[in-house]
């Protein structure tokens, strides 16, 4: 007996638009997250033990609304701060980091 096949379920996620103080409005898939905008780098880096780049690298402090983050857009290879809701996604600001002219 040949059982029916599975139903699907796709759920349509409508893509978000991310603007790069450079470009303009891109699609999020031009994007990628950097890292926590103050978020101090273990120092110095041949000393640092795993443990701590492991914090370093995948701890993110995502508790709160407002966030200030590091992206970086791949198509012109810019980097940037960008401050968003991450419960609600939306983007709160975006501007170029000191010292780089738009």
């Amino acid at each position: 007996m040949k059982l029916p096949a599975p139903e699907l379920h796709i759920r349509a996620v409508e893509m978000q638009l991310l603007k790069c103080p450079f470009c303009g409005l891109r699609s999020e898939t031009e994007f990628h997250f950097a890292t926590e905008a103050g978020k101090p780098r273990p120092e110095p880096a041949d000393d640092t033990s795993a443990e701590k780049w492991n914090e370093y690298l995948h701890l993110q402090n995502a508790l709160g609304d407002e966030v200030s983050e590091i992206w970086v857009h791949l198509t012109c290879g810019e980097f940037f701060l960008l401050k968003r809701n991450t419960r609600t996604r939306e983007v709160l600001d975006c501007s170029a980091l000191p010292g780089r002219d738009t």
